[in-house]
């Protein structure tokens, strides 16, 4: 009896357990790199867009306010071409910018540089409703 409600249980448990299914979509984007100075930002270099706190080591991006409207909106998860593991959208771009994504990185202003500007695939998650 024991075996049987404990089976019972696990399969309720496994029921409610709802998975965070997402379905990725492309877009082909111009990638540069910013990082938390002043003259690259504003006089709060740390502070993101929707007022998340930026970090050295972050894996982060702005992104063009274009891109809002597709569905990469905040914390959108964005896996970049190129670049290992999974990006979190934590700011936006001056209006100026279109169809372009911001690589954070830090204070390292070398890498950026060496980074510089290139058009990248960039896959980012929506969930179906």
């Amino acid at each position: 009896m024991r075996k049987v409600i404990l089976i019972l249980l696990m399969g309720l448990l496994l029921v409610s357990c709802k998975s965070e299914e997402v379905i990725w979509k492309s877009i082909e984007v111009t990638a540069s790199a910013y990082n938390s100075v002043e003259n690259q930002t504003s006089d709060q270099p740390n502070l993101g867009a929707w007022g998340d706190t930026l970090k050295p080591g972050m894996k982060c991006i702005a992104v063009s306010r274009d891109l809002l409207s597709i569905g990469i909106d905040h914390n959108t998860k964005v896996k970049i071409t190129g670049l290992k593991g999974i990006y979190l959208v934590k700011d936006k771009m001056n209006e100026r910018w279109t169809n372009k994504i911001d690589i954070y990185m830090g204070e390292n202003i070398k890498q950026a540089r060496e980074w510089g500007s290139k058009k990248v695939t960039i896959q980012y998650a929506i969930n179906p409703d």
